[in-house]
């Protein structure tokens, strides 16, 4: 993979405000985001040939409704891990010369139409023992992780609190009341021991990335945000049973860190800021044990003292994440990754920000460097 390192851009970031949109529908929300990457980065539309969807009903459709007549197609279900996989894919896509301008598009109507994860009316993976809903199985994890390293509720804060700190200083972010350790600690349990401030947000909203070649990309308007490593590895096997046994995707974690380092030619210590997939708080700290930038089952330990908040050793998600700006699975965090990048983070931004790192610990865990051009 060394062979890709640098090889790809992203030349243009677009996303929609974050919400309830009830007259929207995905379709109008993914073209908002399609219009504002493409004034991002001042390309022509019709140089788009390559279009990847995720979360829209038919790819055919969104294209219609675009405008646009691309010889590269991708398409993939509205899992939360697909973000990272649809990166790779257009980068692939793009060094085989298959398509020359990937625009990647994700929509999400869940708050304005109440969509539930999880559920009676909704079997899926997480079903084993009355499991049916991911935050279940999250939180039976997380309560594994307590009792063999001693992690605590009040680490798990740490995390939700440094999130909300970021989002207050984002103008798009949907949570903007400043909360505090004992807020966490107060609010109520949802499946304990998990609370209230522990999950991810629903919300409607949209992102859409442009990807080209480095190449192409220095013709562009702004400056180009390479790729420097990427990293994946799938954990299928006891998918349904999500890392009870106290894994916590380590395994996997290692490989995509092996792969993701080893192309960008870093660390973790070189990282200036985290994007994390943060659909639970406990992802956060199995995240941050599996890539190596702390030992194994001293997250809770790690993020103390407001370590992952701007100013700290390590700023994570700092347009507030998955838990305060809004769930567009994984596909905020990328573009908040290439806007630290260039230097666009406006009161939240990290002094000399040139390296960042979006890592998602799932069933398909992904990991994605992003460096200054």
């Amino acid at each position: 993979m060394r062979a890709l390192k640098d090889k790809i851009a992203v030349v243009g970031v677009g996303t929609t405000p974050f919400g309830s949109f009830p007259q929207l529908d995905e379709y109008g929300l993914g073209a908002w985001a399609f219009r504002n990457a493409i004034e991002d980065c001042g390309l022509d539309k019709n140089a788009i040939d390559g279009l990847g969807v995720c979360r829209v009903p038919s790819y055919a459709r969104m294209g219609e409704v675009l405008g646009i007549d691309p010889r590269w197609t991708l398409t993939l279900p509205a899992h939360g891990r697909m973000s990272g996989i649809s990166i790779i894919e257009a980068i692939a896509a793009l060094h085989a010369g298959l398509t020359d301008h990937v625009a990647l598009i994700y929509a999400n109507i869940g708050r304005s139409r109440r969509v539930n994860y999880g559920g009676e009316e909704s079997p899926n993976i997480w079903n084993p023992w009355g499991f049916t809903s991911p935050g279940a199985g999250h939180a039976l994890m997380y309560q594994r992780h307590a009792q063999m390293f001693g992690t605590t509720s009040r680490d798990l804060a740490e995390v939700a609190v440094a999130f909300r700190t970021h989002a207050c200083m984002n103008p798009d972010a949907v949570m903007k009341k400043p909360v505090t350790l004992e807020d966490h600690e107060a609010s109520r349990f949802i499946t304990e021991p998990l609370r209230l401030l522990d999950y991810c947000l629903i919300n409607d909203g949209a992102v859409c990335l442009i990807l080209t070649t480095t190449e192409r990309a220095r013709d562009l308007k702004r400056p180009p945000v390479l790729i420097s490593g990427i990293g994946a590895q799938e954990s299928y096997v006891d998918s349904s049973l999500p890392n009870f046994s106290g894994d916590f995707w380590y395994e996997a974690l290692g490989k995509v860190k092996s792969d993701v380092y080893g192309m960008a030619g870093i660390g973790p210590e070189d990282i200036d800021a985290l994007m994390c997939y943060d659909n639970f708080s406990p992802t956060v700290l199995f995240s941050l044990e599996g890539m190596g930038f702390c030992g194994r089952g001293e997250g809770g330990a790690f993020v103390r003292d407001g370590r992952l908040k701007l100013g700290g050793a390590l700023p994570t998600n700092t347009d507030g994440g998955h838990l305060s700006n809004s769930y567009m699975q994984g596909w905020a965090l990328n573009a908040e990754a290439v806007r630290q990048v260039r230097g666009d983070g406006g009161e939240r931004q990290v002094p000399n920000c040139k390296t960042v790192q979006y890592v998602a610990a799932t069933p398909c865990s992904r990991s994605i460097i992003y460096t200054a051009g």
